[in-house]
């Protein structure tokens, strides 16, 4: 067994330093991850908030050893993700966006065959598959194989899975994506409950309510970078704390809204077709002013939104847009 590196601390779960994956193609290739910092302590739920094509399932990809790093370094427990590889997948758990259970074995036995696979015994592995399923509310489907879950259960079975062997840190890829907001919550229950009872969660999301309701930490990743880190209310008091209002008129955006981008008090204005955005830490009357510019040049508003400081605003003030579907 290799040695930890001598930089790992024992309260340090996850760690990158300038950490960067290039995938080859014309034009210098496709910049996925552009020298990503983060550092996870070890219990802490930290989440990396993006939309996707950030870098998100990227920078998970190559925590998890599935993707080989292009440059600088990443360790998880204190081994190198490239050095290590082996070490570091015994000591995770992984859940991927996608179901992939295996749909030729029941719940029971997906569960069982994983702990033999980390050198379970065979009645320990029995024992562990029993006790996940029994924890995560699945028991009655101990007989039911995949295709006959709900994409709620599914979802459940496969934290399950990863969590067979105990491990140190487990990795949650876009885990509520594509399940019903009732689903959804009832998972963020699930979530909160481990990390309750010390596990160390890094999960990747475009949810921003999702990340506010889940994350100790987080970090908001675009084009491959760290925008910002910090916790929840740490963000909401930085530069991306601005108010963001948006007016859609019924025609182009009138030329007298430019002149909001003259005034101290207005963070940022962008115009696009008939919408305007409009960033402020003070935003009160701003929404009438954008009403009133239409009025001036007989241009309705079709549409209206103010949002206050948010981890969604957080985003939009530090990125400048809608994050993608």
């Amino acid at each position: 067994m290799s040695d930890a590196s001598p930089q790992a601390s024992p309260d340090t779960a996850v760690r990158t330093t300038g950490l960067h994956k290039t995938y080859p193609g014309p034009n210098g290739g496709v910049k996925a991850v552009q020298g990503i910092d983060l550092e996870v302590a070890a219990g802490e739920f930290f989440g990396l908030l993006g939309p996707n094509g950030a870098g998100k399932s990227t920078t998970i990809g190559m925590l998890t050893t599935l993707v080989v790093p292009t440059g600088g370094r990443a360790s998880v427990v204190g081994f190198d993700v490239v050095k290590d590889p082996v070490q570091v997948k015994r000591r995770i758990g992984m859940v991927s966006q996608n179901n992939t259970l295996d749909n030729d074995l029941n719940a029971f036995e997906n569960l069982e065959f994983r702990g033999r696979y980390f050198g379970l015994s065979a009645r320990d592995a029995r024992r562990r598959a029993e006790e996940l399923l029994e924890a995560f509310g699945l028991a009655e489907r101990r007989t039911g194989t995949p295709f006959e879950m709900s994409g709620g259960q599914a979802k459940r079975l496969m934290i399950c899975r990863a969590l067979v062997h105990r491990p140190e840190v487990l990795f949650l890829d876009e885990p509520t994506a594509g399940l019903d907001p009732q689903t959804r919550v009832n998972l963020w229950e699930v979530l909160r409950g481990l990390q309750a009872d010390g596990q160390t969660i890094v999960l990747t999301t475009h949810y921003m309510e999702e990340a506010e309701a889940l994350c100790d930490r987080v970090a908001v990743v675009d084009h491959g970078r760290v925008l910002a880190s910090g916790t929840v209310p740490e963000l909401k008091g930085s530069a991306g704390a601005d108010t963001v209002i948006t007016v859609t008129y019924d025609e182009d955006v009138p030329d007298g809204v430019a002149k909001l981008r003259e005034r101290e008090d207005i963070g940022r204005v962008e115009v696009s077709g008939r919408q305007v955005r409009v960033f402020t830490r003070t935003p009160d009357g701003v929404l009438g002013e954008l009403v009133a510019a239409g009025a001036a040049a007989g241009v309705g508003v079709s549409d209206a939104a103010q949002l206050r400081p948010s981890l969604e605003t957080v985003f939009l003030t530090l990125t400048g847009r809608d994050y993608r579907e």
